[in-house]
């Protein structure tokens, strides 16, 4: 379901159930946001490789993806409120799935 500003909400989906949601204009951009939740590793190379899966709020759609999350030095023209170590994040769709609820 689109809200009013285009964006979309999808919902986490877990062993214990759905339980966080992420908005966004694409799903990518909600797999994104929950990928930067994950534990980051020290590069992007050793970064573990996690499944996600995010129901799209209002359908049947199931996005799933494989999420990894490293930690970086933030830019040198990095904001006062920034910290000094980021989370950086990438997903790789691997499908979508249709619930047969």
């Amino acid at each position: 379901m689109v809200r009013e500003d285009g964006k979309r909400n999808f919902a986490l989906r877990g062993d214990d159930g759905e339980d966080s949601v992420f908005s966004g204009n694409t799903p990518r951009q909600a797999a994104l946001k929950a990928a930067r939740r994950l534990e980051p590793a020290g590069s992007e190379s050793a970064a573990e490789r996690v499944p996600i899966e995010l129901r799209e709020k209002g359908t049947d759609k199931v996005h799933i993806y494989e999420g990894w999350a490293w930690e970086e030095e933030a830019p040198e023209n990095k904001p006062d409120w920034m910290p000094q170590v980021i989370t950086e994040a990438n997903v790789s769709k691997q499908g979508i799935e249709h619930l047969d609820e």
